[in-house]
């Protein structure tokens, strides 16, 4: 079974799960807003993530730069990526920005319950996920 596929059954969003940088510290509902637009609508210009996120009441107060500042910085970060260029109705040209598949992990391990993980997956998978982790540098099951 597929590792991705095992962590998806896992997801529990009434569970908290890894602290990972991208969902600390003050920007973290904005990251998190801006990921849930760009998963949900696909490729957007800054300006369009902009406006869905300015439909959210939370957000109702942010400003244009606040936002396209956040999208280049999770672009540095490896979360985002531009796959494309678009004519805006001033005429300049515009990113379109889509997730990564750093970002999607990040959103699944964010929600993650790893107590349902142990309990769905069987032996070879468990040894599987092992291997995997094993692999990663400076991890070790000690």
């Amino acid at each position: 079974m597929n590792a991705l596929l095992i962590l998806a059954l896992a997801v529990s969003y009434e569970y908290e799960g890894l602290r990972l940088s991208a969902f600390k510290h003050r920007g973290a509902k904005l990251n998190r807003a801006i990921f849930q637009i760009l998963a949900i609508k696909g490729p957007l210009t800054a300006y369009q993530v902009y406006k869905h996120i300015r439909e959210r009441k939370e957000f109702e107060g942010k400003h244009y730069s606040v936002i396209n500042r956040r999208i280049r910085k999770l672009q540095g970060q490896g979360y985002l990526k531009i796959v494309g260029e678009t004519r805006t109705k001033a005429g300049f040209q515009a990113s379109l920005y889509e997730l990564t598949a750093k970002a999607y992990l990040a959103l699944l391990l964010k929600n993650i319950n790893f107590e349902t993980l142990l309990e769905r997956i069987n032996e070879q998978t468990a040894l599987a996920l092992i291997a995997e982790l094993v692999k990663l540098k400076y991890m070790s099951v000690f």
